[in-house]
C-alpha cells in the first residue's frame, strides 16, 4: 500500500490572509518527515487539509494515488491515518484506559474485544504509563494528557501517522520517548508526518526536512548545513550557530548577538563554529 504524499499547487486563506501560497511538495513513505517553521506559519493549516479537517483549499492533496477529497473512512482495505492535534480539551473524567480504547473504536462495531484491550495494556506499558490507567484524564498533568492521546493514536495502528507537535508539554525524557517510538514505527513500515518547532530534535530524528516560509514549503533535502542555517535564521529572525552533536546538525541560539535581524547576516557568518562531542 503506497503511503506517500503528493502536495500540488495547494492554497488556502481564511478570507484575504493568504496561509498557504502554491505549496508543492511530496513525502515519501516510510521515513518520518519533519515540517519546521514558526507559529502561525501555516503548518497546522496544512496537517489538517492532509488529515481532511479542512477541505476549503485549492489545489490537490494526494494519499498514495487517492485525491483526499474522495478518500472514504472505512472502506475495505484502506489505508489507517492516525492524526495527534496539537490541542484537546475535555471535560468528561474518563479513565485513561477508556479515552485510549476509543482510538480502537474502529474496529469494534459493538463492544471492545480482549484484544482491543490487550493493544491499549500494550501501548501503556510502551510509555511506562500502567500506574495512570484507571486515573481520570482530566486529573492528568497537560505532559501526561498529551502521552495518553499519544498512545490513542498509536493503539490504532495506522499506516500514516501525522503529529502535529508531538512534544509538546513533554519533559525531556518524554520526548525522546515520544520521538524514538516515531522512528521504531518507521522502521516497521508506517509514514511518519511531524510538525515541530525545535529544529534540533528534528535532525536528530527525522529523515526528511521541510521548511514552512513565507507561505510555501522549502525542502531542506540536499542543503548544505550552513545553507540550512541561514533559512533557519530568515524564519526565526534570530541568529544561529551550527554544531554538531554525535554527527547530527544542531542550530543554537548566539547569545548576546543583537536580536536584530539586520546584523544575523554579518554576526552569524564570523562565527561559524563545528563542536564534536563523544557519543554517550
Amino acid at each position: 500500500m503506497n503511503n506517500s504524499i503528493h502536495i500540488k499547487n495547494l492554497s488556502f486563506a481564511y478570507g484575504k490572509d493568504i496561509i498557504l501560497n502554491d505549496v508543492n511538495m511530496s513525502f515519501p513513505e516510510g521515513k518520518l518527515s519533519v515540517i519546521l517553521g514558526r507559529n502561525g506559519s501555516g503548518k497546522s493549516t496544512l496537517f489538517n487539509i492532509i488529515a481532511g479537517l479542512e477541505k476549503k483549499y485549492n489545489g490537490s492533496v494526494l494519499i498514495g494515488e487517492t485525491d483526499r477529497r474522495d478518500w472514504k473512512v472505512g472502506r475495505a482495505n484502506s489505508l489507517k491515518l492516525g492524526f495527534l492535534n496539537q490541542f484537546h480539551q475535555t471535560t468528561f473524567p474518563f479513565s485513561v484506559v477508556d479515552v485510549i480504547l476509543t482510538g480502537r473504536a474502529s474496529f469494534s462495531r459493538f463492544s471492545p474485544s480482549k484484544e482491543d484491550f490487550e493493544a491499549v495494556e500494550q501501548i501503556l506499558d510502551r510509555f511506562n504509563l500502567t500506574h495512570l490507567k484507571d486515573k481520570p484524564y482530566t486529573s492528568l498533568s497537560g505532559g501526561e494528557r498529551q502521552l495518553v492521546l499519544l498512545c490513542r493514536v498509536l493503539v490504532q495502528q495506522p499506516d500514516l501517522l501525522l503529529l502535529d507537535e508531538p512534544t509538546n508539554h513533554l519533559d525531556l525524557n518524554y520526548q525522546i520517548a515520544v520521538l524514538q517510538t516515531a522512528k521504531e514505527l518507521v522502521k516497521e513500515g508506517t509514514t511518519v508526518l511531524c510538525v515541530m518547532h525545535d529544529p534540533n530534535m528534528a535532525y536528530f530524528f527525522g529523515d526528511q526536512f521541510y521548511l514552512m516560509k513565507d507561505n510555501r514549503l522549502v525542502d531542506l533535502h540536499g542543503l548544505e548545513q550552513e545553507q540550512v542555517r541561514e533559512l533557519l535564521e530568515q524564519t526565526y529572525q534570530l541568529p544561529l550557530i551550527s554544531l554538531e552533536n554525535q554527527k547530527k546538525w544542531m542550530f543554537v541560539p548566539m547569545l548576546g548577538a543583537d536580536r536584530a535581524f539586520d546584523t544575523i547576516a554579518g554576526s552569524a557568518h564570523n562565527a561559524e563554529t563545528k563542536i564534536e562531542m563523544n557519543t554517550p
